[in-house]
Parts: structure tokens; sequence; C-alpha cells
């Protein structure tokens, strides 16, 4: 019995020297995470805010003085369009390839010139995001016989200097079948614009690629993915089909921080589901802009808010889409009038929403925030 009492004793004192046992636990330290690397020209925090997308949506210049700009504080950053599809006819006019870019040019969808706004004061420390398409032009962009395009659209990124671009290559690349492009043949073309514009030095631009967000679900968007070094944001639109959107997840699988590229106010009709149908909205109308700010605008800053750890970057179209010959018939656009100015109480709102955390606005610093992490 003392022989047990003593050998007890003897391993109470060890223990007792060796300090209290450690607890074996599986939580990890909130500074001990892992945390996903920041992409290029996404902010440590915070959320971009976009204005687009046509001259007279955004304003702030001479001939253009009725748009965003012309109403609300400067936003982060603006949108424009272009295209490598030359020969292609849109709504009167034949495309050159690049148009937009340096010149005034209409193609249904009103004016854009995205070196006028470059050039203009009222632009200054604004970001830039380039929705490129090349429909029923994938396969010469891939196989190089539009590699020119891809070099003069270098010499103009190169042009801007530090201005930071946001590149939409063939952005809502699954929406068939308004774009129609061919899966595979696209990738190489996305591949090939990203490699020649990185062989040229361009350094200001971030790669977006961008999906519709109601069409594709986890299995069909890994089958468009150009791969994981090609890719610096992930992109999706946000219009009537909100709910259906898959991009978030995805996203997040790949690390990849999510830009909300299109987004404009519009509502499903009872026809919405098959055929894309949405309700007349004219923000200008008391009644159906408070229906627009009940059944859009709020699930879209919700969607932002429980989508905080992904969505760094969103951008809302102020556009009189109802005025425009492309969208006169669209059945998603026809009946829209989404300009913020229009009406009072949306306005009001948009405001305090907007003018404060998350949304990052224009700031004289904002090249230099965006730059930090590259």
């Amino acid at each position: 019995m003392r022989k047990l009492i003593f050998i007890c004793f003897g391993l109470s004192l060890i223990l007792s020297c060796r300090g209290k046992p450690e607890v074996a636990t599986n939580q990890v330290d909130e500074e001990e995470k892992p945390t996903r690397i920041l992409a290029k020209f996404e902010p440590k925090e915070g959320v971009l805010l976009f204005v687009g997308q046509e001259l007279e949506a955004v304003g702030g210049l001479e001939e253009y003085n009725d748009g965003y700009l012309d109403h609300f504080q400067k936003p982060a950053g603006w949108t424009s369009y272009s295209n490598i599809n030359p020969g292609g006819e849109s709504f009167g006019r034949v495309q050159e390839g690049l148009d937009g870019l340096w010149e005034t040019h209409d193609w249904g969808d009103n004016d854009y010139n995205a070196m006028l706004q470059h050039k203009d004061s009222n632009y200054e420390n604004m970001a830039l995001a380039i929705g490129l398409q090349f429909v029923n032009h994938e396969e010469k962009v891939a196989d190089g016989t539009h590699d020119a395009f891809i070099d003069k659209l270098g010499d103009f990124l190169l042009s801007l200097g530090k201005r930071p671009v946001f590149l939409r290559i063939a952005y809502e690349f699954d929406g068939d079948p308004w774009n129609h492009y061919d899966r595979e043949t696209t990738i190489v073309a996305y591949k090939r614009i990203v490699d020649r514009l990185r062989a040229k030095g361009v350094e200001n631009t971030a790669y977006v690629w961008q999906s519709t967000g109601f069409i594709s679900g986890q299995e069909h968007l890994e089958g468009w993915y150009p791969g994981d070094d090609y890719v610096d944001w992930c992109g999706v639109s946000f219009f009537n089909r909100w709910k259906e959107i898959e991009m978030f997840e995805f996203a997040r699988k790949k690390g990849k921080p999510v830009f909300i590229a299109e987004a404009t106010p519009t509502i499903s009709d009872y026809g919405g589901k098959l055929y894309g149908l949405t309700k007349q909205t004219q923000l200008g109308n008391p009644e159906q802009a408070e229906e627009a700010w009940q059944k859009w605008f709020l699930p879209f800053f919700d969607a932002i808010e429980k989508n905080a750890d992904v969505v760094k970057a969103v951008h809302y179209i102020n556009c009189h889409w109802d005025s425009h010959p492309m969208w006169v018939n669209n059945p998603t656009f026809k009946g829209i009038d989404a300009r913020l100015h229009l009406s009072d109480s949306i306005s009001k709102r948009w405001v305090e929403r907007t003018s404060k955390a998350p949304f990052i606005l224009s700031s004289e610093d904002l090249y230099d925030r965006l730059y930090s992490n590259n």
C-alpha cells in the first residue's frame, strides 16, 4: 500500500513540475486563419463602385452632361465596351474592331469613346472596366488571325498610364443565344489575349472572367474556366434572375474576388423564367421606382453584404435602356429606364448606401491603394 502511495506521489510530483497539460483543440486563432491572397487591384477592404455604361449614362462631359457624374459623387470607376469583330453589323453600323476606344461610335447602344473620357479631368482618379466581345470571331482570335487587334488593344491600355483597368474578356461567355460563343475556342481565345497583352508589357490591367449568372451551374462554370493563371477576378451579371447566381460559390472555391460587372433594376414578369421578360420599370415613375427598390435594389445590396468575402466590385448601369435601338425589343431591358437621378426617393437611398462603407468611391489615393497589393 505504501509502495502504491509512493508511486502516485511521485507521478503527481512529475506532473506538477511539467506544468498544466496542454489541451488538444481544433480551434485556430483568428490571426492564424489562412486568408485568400488578394487579386490584382482587389481592395483590402470594401467594394469598388463602378457606373456605366455609355457616354450619356456616365456624363461628366461637355456634350454629355446629364449622367451619373452630373448628379452624384464620383465613383471609383466607370465602364465602357468594345469589340474584336471587324465587319460585323450592329444596328446599322459595320464594326471596325476596337470600336469606341479612340473615337465616338454608336452600334445601337448610344455613344462610346473611352479615350474621350480618359482625357477629361472629371474622370481623374477613376478605374476603367472594359467589356470586350468577339462573338463569331472567337476562332480568328484563337488562331492568331486577329493578333493585330490584340496588339492595338495593348497600345490603348498602355496609353492609359497608371489608370487601373478591368478587362472583361468575352463577357457573358455563357449567354446563349445572344452571344453563342463556342466554349473550347473561346477559352483558347481568352488565353491568347491575356498572353499577348502580358508579353506586350501591359501591367495596368486585371483580367475578368464574367458569366451571365443565371445560366451556368458549378459544373458548367468549371467547363468554361480558363484557369487560375488567366483569371484575376470572376465576374457575374445581376439582373432579374439574380436568385440563380452560382458564381459567388464558384469564386470562393477558386479563391477569386467577384466583380458584379453588370447590374440594373429589372424585375421578373410571369415570363421571366422562360423568356427573360421583365416588368416595365421607369425610375421616373414613383410607384415603379418603389417597386424597383423593394424587389431589386434591396436584394442587390443584400447580395453584396451576404457575399462580402468575395464581392469586391460592382457596376451599376445608369442607362435609359428603352431609348436605345439595341434594347427597344429586348425582353429584359425594354421598358427600363434606370437613371437614378429621375427618382428623388431612389437617389436619396442610393447615396445613403453608397457614400459609406463598404463602398469605395474615387479618391486621390485610389490608384495607390489598388496597386498596393500587386
